[in-house]
């Protein structure tokens, strides 16, 4: 490599005196509008140090000469949003949940707060819109295991089901009949079909005929002799075509020897008083409410 530094014979441009292999490194220089604008943003960068929160220090950092950052922003804005609702939400707490659904100013401001607040906390399980996923009940039909009121919604919204951190939470749970050797082999296959009879799927009458003996000994207490549930108690409706887990007979199969035990968070501690009933309104609006 040579560092000869002489003009380039095309060009006309000094070359830098750097040479490999027989290419000649010219010596351009950056254009004036380029080298311009790097200098003024070094000097912005400079003045955002010394106006903007910037340098750590060891136990801190540079407050800048306004004293401001993203945080302080958000509170004050949080604030300003909060001064507005305030005279919605006073309203809000003063009203039970049937009261405020007839107040149309009300019902409106209850929809958007909770649409928003049922995004951030429900929809993960339940779906957008409540639509919901295997599991995770629909809300937008009118199968509710715990009733569909605005009531009973509000209730189930503040104590959860099977949430154990909550004394007062919806519990009930379906025995495991074949894990816990409460029912042999052949009986559970017995009143599955007896099950699937209602819908007109069984496959085996006498089957069916001898699952229906099994049922009333040990599943209509909850489900009801008409197999049409029991909200009080959490038991669903097993002669509609809504099933939470699936409703083909291996499924049915599996929640008959295993059970189900689908737990929902309780919201009172965890979202206000007003914050529940907003989501209330919003939760019996889907469809379902009864």
């Amino acid at each position: 490599m040579s560092t000869k530094v002489e003009k380039d014979q095309v060009s006309g441009t000094d070359t830098t005196g750097h040479e490999w292999d027989g290419i000649k490194e010219l010596n351009t220089p950056l254009p004036s509008w380029w080298v311009y604008v790097f200098w003024i943003t070094v000097i912005w960068s400079v003045g955002y140090w010394v106006v903007y929160p910037s340098w750590p220090t060891a136990n801190d950092y540079l407050k800048g000469m306004f004293g401001t950052t993203n945080r302080t922003e958000l509170h004050e804005t949080m604030a300003s949003v909060a001064a507005e609702r305030a005279p919605y939400m006073e309203r809000l707490a003063a009203l039970d949940v049937s009261e405020i659904a007839n107040d149309s100013e009300l019902l409106n401001f209850s929809m958007a707060g909770g649409k928003a607040v049922f995004a951030d906390n429900c929809a993960p399980c339940h779906g957008t819109g409540g639509s919901g996923n295997p599991g995770f009940p629909s809300l937008q039909d009118d199968a509710w295991l715990w009733g569909g009121t605005l009531e009973a919604i509000n209730e189930t919204l503040h104590v959860g089901v099977r949430w154990d951190a909550n004394e007062d939470t919806r519990f009930n749970d379906m025995p495991a009949f074949g894990r816990d050797e409460l029912l042999e082999r052949d009986q559970i296959e017995d009143v599955v079909q007896y099950v699937l009879s209602f819908t007109d799927r069984a496959t085996d009458a006498a089957a069916a005929d001898r699952g229906a003996v099994v049922f009333e000994e040990n599943c209509a207490s909850c489900h009801g002799d008409d197999a049409k549930g029991v909200q009080d108690l959490g038991a669903p409706n097993l002669t509609d075509a809504i099933w939470l887990y699936g409703g083909s007979k291996e499924t049915i199969t599996e929640t008959v020897m295993n059970s189900r035990r689908g737990v929902m968070p309780a919201w009172e501690g965890r979202l206000d008083e007003e914050t529940i009933k907003m989501l209330t309104v919003y939760v019996h609006s889907l469809g379902g409410g009864q």
